[in-house]
């Protein structure tokens, strides 16, 4: 069966996640939660590597935090776009702190944990790095052509060409790296399981299995609605001097952020009508690229992340208040 064949609920649940190392984090409204398959002490080699083949047999650990969302403390931080912008935001923290979780949880036993400091430079490192590549690294280019590409338009359209040139090429090399694909497959299982939820159906590994690997809100997708966003917000610019040109791409973000947050909640929320279909195919044929197929011993992962979610929470109980601002990125 195709991965386009298979079942997708056309309920939208305010539920988000990500893959981590050999784990899950999931997210509600009130409550994060990440699971983590931990190295059974003989599963680790003499050089600190796991043999992925016997990764299952290691046991779960599971951290839950709660979460009082930044949306709720400021009604400000509430309007369209801006609340897009601050969720973003608070993403990006609960997902590194995610991630340092799960590092230490694979380097118990055979090297110290992972500091906050050394966490903290990863996420100003990784942001500037993205902010380079994707936003200014095109600009740049486009800017040595800037002569011959008249009228304005045409500069634009060019460097959004660049830029999701850059993008996919991005996408397309790490999805060929051997130390990545657990990962990809635990984005797998995180979409499953979210789908599973949405569909109704008790939360096993039998059950998630044979769902769509692929799902509407995926980071994947909301990372190609901001490139095709960009386009309507810097097309007005025109092609102004070097130095308005490229800050004006630095601060136009949070802009270009925000719509695309407000886009691909409204597809989670229409993904049942054929417009919304048409829209999202792009982005849910990009997840082709960073997702594989989970085994069981993986959905167990990512269902005991949703687990500890679910155990203090109900999130379609939720007034729409509370649902405001959160978390999209499945």
């Amino acid at each position: 069966m195709t991965e386009e064949g298979r079942e997708q609920s056309p309920r939208d649940s305010p539920i988000g996640g990500q893959a981590v190392l050999e784990g899950v984090m999931m997210r509600g409204i009130s409550t994060w939660a990440v699971a983590v398959r931990k190295p059974a002490p003989d599963q680790v080699e003499a050089d600190g590597s796991l043999d992925p083949t016997e990764a299952a047999r290691g046991p779960i650990e599971v951290v839950s935090e709660p979460l009082v969302s930044w949306v709720r403390r400021h009604r400000l931080l509430r309007l369209p776009i801006v609340r897009g912008v601050v969720a973003l935001a608070e993403s990006l923290k609960i997902g590194f702190s995610a991630l340092g979780i799960s590092a230490n949880a694979q380097a118990q036993g055979h090297d110290e944990e992972i500091g906050r400091g050394t966490w903290l430079g990863t996420v100003v490192v990784s942001v500037t790095l993205a902010i380079g590549l994707f936003f200014l690294v095109p600009v740049g280019i486009a800017s040595l052509l800037k002569g011959s590409l008249h009228p304005a338009i045409v500069f634009v359209l060019v460097e959004k060409a660049i830029r999701i040139g850059i993008f996919l090429l991005y996408l397309w090399l790490i999805s060929r790296m051997r130390d990545l694909q657990r990962v990809f497959q635990y984005h797998g299982a995180e979409h499953k399981t979210i789908s599973c939820y949405e569909a109704g159906l008790p939360l096993t590994p039998e059950n998630a299995a044979p769902l769509s690997r692929l799902h509407p809100r995926c980071g994947t997708s909301f990372l190609l609605i901001v490139m095709v966003v960009a386009i309507v917000v810097f097309a007005p610019l025109g092609t102004p001097a070097w130095y308005i040109l490229f800050p004006s791409r630095v601060v136009g973000i949070p802009l270009v952020a925000g719509l695309a947050f407000e886009l691909i909640k409204l597809f989670g929320r229409k993904r049942d009508r054929r417009w919304a279909q048409i829209l999202m195919a792009p982005g849910m044929q990009l997840q082709k690229l960073t997702t594989r197929e989970p085994d069981l011993s993986q959905l167990e992962v990512a269902i005991a992340a949703l687990q500890a979610v679910l155990a203090v929470e109900n999130p379609d109980q939720a007034s729409e208040e509370d649902r405001v601002g959160m978390e999209v990125v499945a």
